[in-house]
């Protein structure tokens, strides 16, 4: 089968290029694929990160694509259209996350003349604006079919289109890091005190993700306790800071404000004991991935699919509300019982052995074939 990716690749960086150079690698090995880019993904206004792109130390392994859409620029909207059809594939391949998105994936599902299908990290995005809906409607109404990676974001799917022709497939694993470092090593790079319990906080830092719920419920934690916060800020990191200066433990925080290079991701999952999901809302999280490729158990809030594709599966355990009460809560009752961490980790070896890339990719083509 021609299959077509349209979506973020090398130099693009991030958990979506990721994602996407690891769909790419598994889908090239039985089928002839090519990867279609974007040639400006945002316009900076739209991005409070620090960069879009790989810089030189990111280490990032590249990727061979045609780079044409200017989702800014509705001219190249056609381009990029007329490009993938000119190479005449079986299926389109596109990830959805946010309405931005909505216009330039919306016109080309439209124009492309073959079969398209995309995969929805979410329906509709964490942080609302009233034109995401109509946006988003526009773009489901050009798809043929819809991978979902998560319960909560089905239900949106259909919310929306209840019509559409869908099927789930849990996120496969993050497996391009390396292997996993002694700990002492590990705590080592990172300047941490040997003998603590590690808690990490890991990722984009946004609104959302709730790390200043995290940093009050470590307010009250005990000192044999240390917290590793690493991550790029999406905006002003001073409110976070704010919260750490005024917490007496404040010394036993250790923040890593920065984007973390894949060569890097190791340190931080060999030294945590448990890895803290406190997020306001949720679909799925690539986070949980790459702590299943670690071996790393999860604290999640009970918010989006996260207790199902988690606390259900017991790799993980939930907090009930997205409050420092119920984080500190269940950090405490983690940490009280041996066996609730070998029960999570034994079962996170169980599903690295579903969610792998193979599994993922065979089962979105077959589901493209039928429709």
């Amino acid at each position: 089968m021609k299959i077509a990716l349209l979506s973020s690749f090398y130099p693009l960086r991030g958990g979506i290029s990721q994602f996407n150079a690891s769909m790419l690698n598994e889908l090239g090995k039985k089928h002839d694929v090519r990867a279609f880019n974007f040639k400006r993904q945002y316009p900076g206004i739209l991005f409070p990160g620090k960069t879009q792109y790989v810089t030189p130390d990111d280490e990032a392994v590249p990727v061979e694509s045609v780079s044409l859409l200017d989702t800014a620029n509705p001219f190249t909207y056609g381009k990029t259209a007329r490009a993938i059809r000119e190479w005449k594939p079986d299926l389109l391949v596109m990830k959805y996350w946010m309405s931005w998105f909505a216009p330039s994936l919306g016109y080309i599902a439209r124009h492309v003349g073959c079969k398209s299908v995309s995969v929805l990290d979410n329906v509709i995005p964490h942080e609302q604006r009233f034109f995401d809906k109509p946006l988003t409607k526009y773009f489901l109404g050009g798809v043929d079919g819809f991978v979902t990676m998560s319960d909560s974001v089905t239900a949106d799917l259909l919310a929306l289109k209840p019509d559409a022709k869908h099927v789930l497939l849990p996120h496969p694993l993050y497996s391009h890091f390396g292997e996993k470092l002694p700990r002492e090593e590990a705590e080592n790079l990172l300047g941490l005190e040997h003998g603590k319990k590690n808690l990490l906080f890991f990722g984009l830092i946004r609104s959302y993700k709730g790390l200043d719920i995290l940093l009050e419920a470590f307010r009250d934690l005990p000192e044999d306790y240390q917290l590793i916060v690493a991550g790029e800020p999406y905006g002003s990191f001073e409110k976070y800071q704010s919260i750490i200066d005024s917490l007496p433990g404040k010394d036993r925080i250790k923040v890593f404000p920065n984007y973390i290079k894949d060569s890097e991701v190791r340190k931080f999952f060999s030294a945590a004991d448990v890895t803290v999901l406190p997020y306001r809302s949720a679909t799925q999280s690539g986070i949980s991935s790459v702590s299943y490729h670690f071996e790393v158990p999860m604290i999640v809030t009970d918010v989006g699919g996260l207790k199902s594709t988690i606390g259900d599966r017991g790799t993980g355990i939930v907090a009930q509300k997205a409050d420092p009460a119920s984080i500190r809560a269940e950090i405490l009752r983690y940490f009280s019982d041996d066996n609730i961490r070998e029960h999570c980790i034994a079962s996170i070896r169980s599903e690295k052995e579903r969610l792998s890339w193979e599994r993922f990719c065979s089962e979105l083509t077959g589901f493209a074939a039928t429709l």
